[in-house]
This record gives structure tokens, C-alpha cells and sequence, in this order.
């Protein structure tokens, strides 16, 4: 009798120690904020990285149980927001809405930056692709990418930006990388000058932002060849890939998605990757950004590191084929 009775004791202390060891695990993965959380933001109010800023805010909020504060931090295409951000305690009550600008592209551009994108900061989750539209004037006599391509290498062609190493500019000279073309880059200050200027017929052409190309797009004003990124866009799912259409391994997605300060743990990470995806999910979060040309594009944080370091590697090639400068 004396056996079964010490396995039923020892049975039952394991059981015990188990059951404790599952309570401590759950209760270190359940992270909660203990105060407001400040959700930096590198440009003002009113852009893409704002606008999904806010639709994601409100909503994580409730699901932290403490409201979440917009921190707009504007200046230096991003990189005052994630200095901040890096130089922050790592304990979940800061995170940045980082870009591509910050996290991929001015590595390559900036002399010197006072933080390293690939060890200062922790990916959380990739949030929103901004798609990019490849438009022509309708007098540019083309109808597809390769006739584009065939025509910029007999007849010289200029595309417009909203500025020197912005998306639409970098995806210009990422086109001329791959295609083998020479089409001259146009500097403007901002989107909108560059677009005023190609329904005008002053520029052939400029890799547009999806929401602000639409509705030129309907009434016949320009003409869309394809999208910019590495899937087609729910904006405009007619529209091919660039990559599709024929320039094989183009790809240049204009990103916005969630980061922390380096060394916060990995349950607190795992806590806002869980609840930003969740928010990225719904519905309404989905038709809001939608509506602004933005698809949501939830991630891992290893898939979302990844994506940075290859977009990294990526875009310090473009910046250098195309003899672009560091500006400090």
C-alpha cells in the first residue's frame, strides 16, 4: 500500500508544480500597459502614416484598457520620431509608427543617423502597404509597362516625385535600375505639385499615390499602367504588378507598420502583435484605411524584421545606382 500511496503523492506534486509552471506562463504572455501609451508619429497630421495612426488607436486602446496618445514628431523624413522612440524605456508604453523612409531609406541617404534601424528598435507588426500607381499622360503613347520601357529607351522621358528620396522618386530610379532606362527624375515639393503638373502634360509621368491617382484615373485625365507593389491593390485590382507586367523583381511598397524600443520583451511584443492585428482585422479599421489607398498588411515580428532588413539592402542599391548623395 505504502508504493501507490507515495506515486499518488508524488503524482500530485508534479501536477501541482505543472499547473504552476502554466500559471506563471500565461501570466507572463498576459502583458498590460499600466498607463497611457504614446504611439509615435514622424509626420504631422494628415498623412498616411497618421491617418493609420489613428484608425489603429482608438481601437487598440480598448483592447490594452488604457488609451493610446498620437504623438506627432514630424522633421527629418522620420528619423526624430524613431531617435525618440530608440532612446525610449522598453517597457511597452511607447511604440513608433515607423516607415519605410526612416527604417529602410535613410540609412542609405543620411551620412550619419543617431539610431540603427536593425538594432535600436523591435518590429511589432507590418501594418499598411500604401500602393503606388505607375500614371502617364495620356499623350505618352503607351498602353503597357514594356511599351513604356521600349519607348524610354528611344525617346528621352522625365517622371515626377513629391521629392529627392521619396517613394515615388525611389521607385522611379528602381524602374530605371531594372529596365535599363534613363528616364529623368523631377523634384517637386509634395504629391500634389507633381500631379497638378502631369495633368498639365509637363511631366510623362510619376509613380502616384493610389487615392490621390483614382479619380484622374476614372475621368481619363491619366492613364494607369500598373501598381507598384509586390501584389495588386484591392484600390485598383485591375491594374498588374510592375512586376507582372513584365520588369520582374520591381517592387516598391510604400510600408508603414508598429515598432518598440529595443530590448522590450517578448511578451509585450507578442501582447501588441496579438491586439494590432486583431485591430488591423476589423472591418471598419480595414475600410477606413482602404479608403485612403492603404491595404493592411498584418505580420509577425520576425516576418516584419525581415522585411525591413531586405528593403534596407534593397533601397541602399537603388540610392546608390542613381548617385543620390547623403544629405548630412
Amino acid at each position: 500500500m505504502t508504493k501507490p500511496v507515495i506515486s499518488r503523492l508524488l503524482a500530485g506534486t508534479i501536477c501541482a508544480a505543472l499547473s504552476a509552471n502554466v500559471v506563471a506562463a500565461t501570466a507572463a504572455a498576459e502583458w498590460k500597459p499600466t498607463k497611457p501609451i504614446r504611439m509615435l508619429v514622424g509626420f504631422a497630421p494628415g498623412g498616411g502614416t497618421d491617418a493609420t495612426a489613428r484608425a489603429m488607436g482608438g481601437k487598440l486602446s480598448e483592447r490594452l484598457g488604457q488609451q493610446i496618445i498620437i504623438d506627432n514628431r514630424p522633421g527629418a523624413a522620420g528619423n526624430i520620431a524613431t531617435e525618440i522612440t530608440a532612446g525610449a524605456t522598453p517597457d511597452g508604453h511607447t511604440i513608433l509608427m515607423g516607415t519605410i523612409a526612416a527604417l529602410a531609406i535613410n540609412p542609405a541617404l543620411y551620412k550619419k543617423l543617431p539610431f540603427d534601424p536593425l538594432k535600436d528598435v523591435t518590429p511589432i507588426t507590418r501594418a499598411v502597404d500604401s500602393t503606388n500607381v505607375l500614371v502617364v499622360h495620356p499623350s505618352v503613347p503607351v498602353k503597357n509597362v514594356q511599351e513604356l520601357i521600349a519607348l524610354a529607351k528611344t525617346k528621352p522621358l522625365n517622371g515626377g516625385s513629391s521629392g529627392v528620396g521619396g517613394a515615388g522618386h525611389l521607385a522611379l530610379e528602381l524602374f530605371n535600375l531594372k529596365a535599363g532606362t534613363k528616364i529623368v527624375h523631377i523634384a517637386y515639393k509634395g504629391g500634389g505639385p507633381a500631379m497638378v503638373d502631369l495633368l498639365g502634360g509637363q511631366i510623362n509621368l510619376i509613380f502616384a499615390t493610389a487615392a490621390s491617382a483614382v479619380g484622374h484615373m476614372k475621368a481619363g485625365k491619366i492613364r494607369a499602367l500598373a501598381v507598384s507593389t509586390a501584389k495588386r491593390s484591392g484600390l485598383v485590382p485591375e491594374l498588374p504588378t510592375v512586376a507582372e507586367a513584365g520588369l520582374k523583381g520591381f517592387e516598391a511598397n510604400n510600408w508603414y507598420g508598429l515598432l518598440a524600443p529595443a530590448k522590450t520583451p517578448r511578451n509585450i511584443i507578442d501582447r501588441l502583435n496579438k491586439e494590432s492585428i486583431a485591430v488591423l482585422n476589423l472591418p471598419d479599421v480595414k475600410d477606413m484605411l482602404f479608403k485612403q489607398g492603404l491595404d493592411v498588411s498584418p505580420s509577425t515580428p520576425e516576418a516584419f524584421g525581415a522585411y525591413i532588413k531586405s528593403e534596407k539592402a534593397q533601397w541602399e542599391t537603388v540610392i546608390k545606382a542613381a548617385g543620390l548623395y547623403h544629405t548630412n
